[in-house]
């Protein structure tokens, strides 16, 4: 609305005028209905191809419309029939206020839209708008393009103007360039700058940088051919004269000899800059603007999914894999010969399986050398001698058996009929397929094509039956309990979103590495543990499904600016987020989620998130985040965006975007730092590490007969979670848990003699004798699980508080006077050397920011 060749208020209000004047506004139409009107008359009238007048007298010696189209872009002339009122404005500029009428008019026929809000309260900055964005960073560099397109007459009209002259040739022939791909190529409006009347009046080039955009079709954006006119057609020569040197003739299969531009692509996070090789292409070719005078910003936030330095995609090809690997698997399992239920339904739950993981696994076969190997159970353990092995996730699916009478009606034996059927399982995949299993009570991993799948035996009545209570008078009544939530989320709503989410990815291609861009970035904050994955999966598929005032993404960047923009501005406390999942909500369904969210808001999470199968409880969100958590992620949120566009929107900067993947550690009290060479994932970093270790892996799928590899073994989240739980009830139950985590008995004795050193510390600081839960009372701890080096720790402020002298008040504080009463306070140093310790070989150093805290 401001700048040259704008859609000024004025025009609105000569727009108006028209329209009253053709009775298409009348004195008794509401506001609403005046708006639409207007609306629907820039949707259907190309003002670029018939020109509209405000004179009333049809005077002969008024020049025509015609006379006006033949000078003018866009026509709409005064009263006086002798002056353009658009003349300034570009055929490209009006065409993009025509896109957003008709998309004005679809977001107030929705009813599941509030128009108001999207229409009238939401901006539209360029970068959040179009899916690519690209400066022109020298404008002076325009005089050239006039001269290159022989522009002198129309130079002549602009007074020497050469930004404004040439900028609609400029637009035309991308336009051209990207005629299938794109939607929309729309323009920054040049604006003129104020000054002193006492001193020269500004350049042409002092306006800064031009910024163009794209709205791309997402079936064509990507593609890697552009089809011309067979050669022996005239128009044949058109096209090699436009496309220049990469025209070139190709046989196609129907037998045509054509002409044909080839960009050339590997992978699919290549594809989606071709765009990005036509405009540098065709703006070299035709306006002599050099390379170095564009600044394309389409993809610059991608790099931070790449995993290492070397790698040319960002990972869309390896999920690719995963997901054909399970196909095969899932297959496989329906026609297993020998189960005595037969299998009803295979259903991934893991990231990778509705694209949305943000570093997806790869094939790998383990190198022997770097692992301690137990033959006798074909198994792997890591070895102290080397760095951490590479981390291997395993892949969870739910395998569903059929219902039959056989089943029991108790939760113990159900679980021992499970264990069975693992067993099972592991042993006709050997048998059948010579997969290598590894079956275990709660589970069956199996090694497939370099991927660890961890298959899980699910009866559709047994949350029913967890959710069984006894009353004291006998009485049977149903109630749900964490055991039954539990696995009513793994075996039920985590399939159903798994499914949803990747029938949304098939629709919306760029919707998984948006997906990985937001929850990287969390995971950068130090905050994955405080939010779950799926929470953040359902907050992006609200930016595609519900994307008024916008169009759905198109591009990863474009969509997690939207995400952000989203967290920091939607009002968390007075709104529920819904999200029509598959279309299962009517607008019925809505108002009513609404009004029940409103009578019961006091009781419901702090971020509420309903979907078609969960309407009322947000099952994602019921434990996390906390209101304090969510409250970060705002501020965070906010921060993020201001500066992400501050950079986008500079091409003469730097232009550093991970700025906004490094998180500020100045608030936390305790920084723990790491030891790289055990941080399985440490390639993975926002900020490539500059030395690398061996993993003691491969990149290799081949080879059937190998010892099962270690899985799911991260050291620093093992240590993460024995800082926030601590539970030392007894050391024979912590000893317990340790073959899950090392796959073997060889891993609790390891663990074993770690627990008697502390059991030898007898200098009278408190040390690791507390009862339950010791470090989780005092302070919170949070941790990038994607390489992170730090983990940052904040004390809870009631932690500081002066207890009274108790033998309960005692895990982790030392006693002391105040006020000649005996106190308890927490013992820091003690504990930050418990922290030292329990890392050992782990833990680099302990920062204390004794400043950040005082007792």
């Amino acid at each position: 609305s401001q700048g040259l060749g704008c859609f000024s208020g004025f025009l609105v209000s000569m727009l108006v005028a028209y329209l009253v004047m053709k009775r298409k506004i009348v004195k008794v139409m509401s506001g609403y209905q005046v708006l639409r009107n207007v609306l629907q008359f820039l949707a259907t009238t190309d003002l670029s191809v018939t020109g509209i007048t405000l004179a009333k007298d049809t005077d002969t010696c008024l020049p025509a419309l015609a006379d006006f189209h033949h000078a003018f872009e866009v026509v709409f002339v005064d009263p006086s029939g002798l002056v353009n009122l658009c003349a300034d404005m570009t055929a490209s500029k009006y065409h993009q206020v025509q896109f957003e009428a008709k998309h004005s008019m679809e977001i107030l026929d929705d009813r599941m839209v509030d128009g108001f809000q999207a229409l009238l309260m939401t901006s539209k900055p360029m970068l959040r708008t179009f899916d690519h964005v690209f400066h022109l960073k020298h404008v002076s560099k325009l005089q050239s393009a006039c001269k290159k397109m022989q522009l002198l007459n129309e130079l002549m009209d602009r007074g020497g103007n050469y930004v404004a002259a040439a900028l609609p040739f400029i637009v035309s022939l991308l336009t051209r360039g990207l005629a299938r791909r794109a939607l929309l190529v729309a323009h920054s409006l040049p604006q003129t700058p104020e000054w002193p009347i006492d001193v020269e009046p500004p350049k042409h080039k002092d306006i800064g940088s031009l910024m163009f955009g794209l709205l791309f079709v997402p079936e064509f954006a990507a593609s890697t051919l552009v089809k011309g006119p067979q050669a022996d057609h005239p128009e044949a020569t058109d096209f090699r004269t436009f496309w220049g040197e990469k025209s070139e003739l190709r046989r196609f299969q129907d037998g045509s000899i054509c002409e044909a531009v080839v960009w050339e692509a590997s992978t699919i996070c290549q594809k989606r800059l071709i765009p990005e090789q036509i405009v540098k292409h065709l703006l070299k070719l035709h306006a002599d603007i050099p390379e170095s005078c564009i600044c394309y910003t389409g993809a610059l936030l991608e790099s931070v999914i790449k995993n290492g330095k070397k790698a040319l995609g960002t990972g869309e090809e390896d999920m690719v894999n995963v997901v054909c690997s399970y196909d095969d698997l899932s297959r496989k399992l329906w026609n297993l010969e020998g189960l005595p239920l037969t299998v009803t339904a295979v259903q991934g739950i893991h990231p990778a399986l509705r694209y949305t993981d943000v570093f997806p696994p790869i094939p790998m076969k383990p190198i022997y050398s770097f692992h301690k190997q137990i033959k006798s159970r074909h198994l792997l353990l890591p070895s102290e001698e080397k760095p951490c092995p590479a981390y291997i996730t395993p892949l969870k699916i739910i395998c569903h058996m059929e219902g039959s009478g056989q089943w029991p009606q108790d939760k113990e034996a159900i679980k021992h009929i499970k264990a069975a059927f693992h067993l099972q399982l592991a042993e006709l995949l050997q048998q059948q397929h010579q997969f290598i299993c590894r079956p275990a009570v709660t589970h069956t991993d199996v090694y497939k094509d370099g991927y660890v799948f961890r298959l899980q035996v699910a009866y559709h009545r047994e949350p029913l039956i967890l959710k069984e209570v006894v009353t004291p008078e006998g009485m049977l009544k149903y109630q749900d309990t964490e055991e039954s939530q539990r696995l009513e989320l793994e075996t039920s709503h985590q399939p159903y979103l798994t499914s949803s989410l990747h029938g949304l990815h098939q629709q919306h291609p760029v919707f998984g590495s948006t997906c990985r861009l937001a929850k990287r970035w969390i995971s950068a904050q130090l905050l994955s543990d405080s939010i779950s994955e799926e929470c953040v999966d359902l907050l992006v598929a609200s930016l595609f499904l519900h994307p008024a005032p916008f169009t759905p993404p198109s591009s990863p960047q474009v969509g997690f600016l939207r995400f952000l923009n989203l967290l920091a501005t939607f009002d968390w406390r007075n709104n529920p987020l819904i999200i029509n999942l598959n279309a299962g909500l009517t607008d019925a369904d809505c108002t009513e989620i609404k009004n029940k969210f409103v009578a019961a808001r006091s009781r419901l999470p702090v971020m509420f998130i309903a979907t078609p199968k969960d309407r009322w409880n947000s099952v994602w969100t019921q434990e996390r985040p906390s209101a304090q958590i969510l409250q970060r992620l705002l501020v965070l949120a906010s921060e993020s965006v201001r500066a992400l566009e501050e950079q986008l929107m500079n091409p003469l900067s730097s232009q550093d975007v991970k700025i906004v993947f490094r998180p500020p550690l100045d608030h936390y009290d305790v920084l723990i730092h790491l030891n790289s060479n055990q941080i399985p994932r440490h390639l993975e970093s926002v900020d490539s590490p500059v030395k690398s270790f061996s993993r003691g892996v491969v990149k290799n799928s081949a080879g059937v007969r190998i010892l099962f590899p270690v899985v799911d073994y991260d050291p620093a989240q093992c240590y993460l979670q024995d800082l926030r739980e601590m539970c030392y009830r007894s050391w024979s139950d912590q000893v317990a848990l340790m073959p899950e985590r090392l796959n073997g008995d060889e891993g609790s004795m390891a663990f074993r003699q770690r627990m008697l050193k502390f059991q030898d510390r007898s200098n009278g600081k408190g040390g690791l004798f507390w009862e339950l839960e010791a470090f989780n009372d005092l302070a919170l701890f949070f941790y990038d699980k994607h390489g992170g080096d730090v983990i940052a720790v904040l004390w809870k402020p009631s932690s500081f508080q002066p207890q009274p002298f108790k033998v309960s008040n005692m895990k982790g504080r030392t006693v002391t006077t105040l006020n000649n009463e005996l106190v308890c306070v927490p013992n820091i140093e003690a504990i930050l050397e418990d922290f030292e310790v329990l890392g050992e070989g782990l833990v680099k150093s302990v920062e204390a920011r004794t400043e950040k805290w005082t007792i």
